[in-house]
């Protein structure tokens, strides 16, 4: 599945990391899940122990869960079931609103929060980071595209108060029309300040 991803850590073949991208169309769009995979040394012929580690508000993190493919049911496990077959499964029940071991119930907008949070959050991980770089240079593009948007911003906001600096010296008299410009000097610095600030913030934004 294209929104799933899931690597073993490299000192131990029994681990093994995933990340879930949230669905479109549900409080999970947007969200980057990581969890992990542990499979006793008998696998296939018993069940692993699966855990979320990305708050998400369906799962706790850190915590064992209740699934009819993990530990908890190893009567009902199939040892011709896969890491994807697993990771499949736990999409499914995520999508689901029955409670399990290890479950929690919590409001779409909480959930829609935490995966807006959820992809920054997985950065201060270091094992994501290490088995996902590709998801951390993500987190890094968007980071880039939010601030150059804050960049234009503040140059509209600079220019707003520019134009208005300039329209209340004119109205007290300090531009005469057709005069000589007799500004005091702290408007001239706070116009030079403000010229000087949408100067540097465009730059900025044109170069990024």
């Amino acid at each position: 599945m294209d929104n799933l991803r899931a690597l073993p850590l490299e000192n131990n073949i029994l681990e093994w990391h995933f990340v879930v991208e949230g669905s479109e169309g549900t409080a999970y769009e947007g969200g980057w899940y990581h969890g992990k995979v542990i499979f006793p040394p008998t696998y296939p012929y018993k069940p692993p122990s699966i855990q979320m580690i990305t708050p998400s508000g369906r799962f706790k993190t850190n915590t064992r869960l209740c699934l009819s493919m993990s530990d908890f049911h190893p009567e009902t496990w199939n040892p011709m079931w896969s890491v994807s077959t697993i990771l499949m499964g736990l999409v499914s029940f995520m999508l689901e609103e029955s409670p399990t071991t290890g479950s929690i119930s919590t409001s779409d907008y909480t959930k829609r929060q935490l995966a807006r949070e959820s992809l920054e959050m997985n950065c201060k991980d270091k094992v994501f980071v290490e088995l996902f770089p590709e998801l951390v240079e993500l987190h890094e593009e968007e980071e880039k595209k939010r601030q150059n948007t804050k960049d234009a911003m503040d140059v509209n906001s600079d220019g707003r108060r520019l134009s208005s600096a300039l329209k209340s010296a004119s109205s007290n008299g300090n531009i005469p029309g057709g005069g000589d410009i007799q500004l005091s000097w702290a408007v001239i610095c706070a116009i030079i300040a403000i010229i000087v600030s949408s100067f540097y913030a465009l730059v900025k934004f044109s170069l990024a």
